[in-house]
């Protein structure tokens, strides 16, 4: 997360183009929102299967998020105006051509209820996040502006496994199965597709050179474990 705002900040200046990008965690790992202050103090020592789980701090705003059997989207991007939601509205839209192109129908959510006394971003819905027509929610996002380039980035929780979700948030979970038989590939092409599509442009594959991937480094070390 620490090198998606590296890449926000490379756009703002004109160094760099917008991008699209994807990622999983390892080791696991508990992001919180920029401005979350409170949380469960447990989590200050949890661990699984032997291995302690990191708290870092997103750039974004939002609640906790808990980054195992999960998909990372990054978009960085300029040039939109009006209201946030609606700009979310548009971002979003690749996400669910993409996903409808995978057999899973995914819509905006509403509810606002018990939000921002959550610790956890994925125990209620926003107009931010998407949602399947039971109401499970498998997308949740997080934008941050600086001029006018955006960062949104978002969690895809596909397959958490439930009784590490029950411990961090108190909550049972129960995955639908075609999410958890999802391949991260496979959501990745066609993600990248319906963006191409919904963005009219064309992606070019191009990794960080070795000079970019140091500055991404040194800023990710100014991202301090909680």
């Amino acid at each position: 997360m620490a090198i998606d705002e590296w890449l926000l900040e490379q756009h703002r200046l004109g160094q760099g183009l917008p991008c699209l990008r994807f990622y999983q965690w390892d080791p696991i790992a508990i992001s919180l929102g920029y401005h979350q202050r409170h949380y469960p103090e447990h989590w200050q020592n949890l661990a699984w299967h032997g291995q302690i789980i990191d708290l870092v701090r997103r750039p974004s705003g939002g609640r906790a998020v808990l980054h195992q059997g999960d998909l990372t989207y990054s978009l960085v991007t300029s040039g939109y105006r009006g209201r946030r939601r609606d700009v979310y509205a548009y971002l979003c839209k690749f996400l669910i051509q993409g996903w409808d192109n995978l057999g899973i129908r995914l819509c905006l959510g509403s509810d606002k209820h018990g939000y921002q006394s959550s610790a956890n971003c994925f125990g209620s819905s926003t107009a931010a996040d998407l949602v399947m027509n039971d109401g499970y929610k498998v997308i949740g996002s997080a934008q941050l502006y600086r001029d006018s380039c955006i960062l949104q980035h978002g969690s895809m929780r596909l397959s958490p496994n439930p009784d590490l979700v029950e411990t961090i948030f108190g909550t049972p979970i129960s995955p639908p199965h075609p999410l958890v038989t999802m391949h991260p590939a496979d959501i990745i092409a066609a993600l990248t597709a319906a963006a191409q599509h919904i963005f009219d442009i064309s992606w070019i594959h191009q990794p960080l050179s070795h000079y970019e991937q140091q500055q991404a480094i040194a800023r990710a070390k100014t991202l301090q474990e909680l």
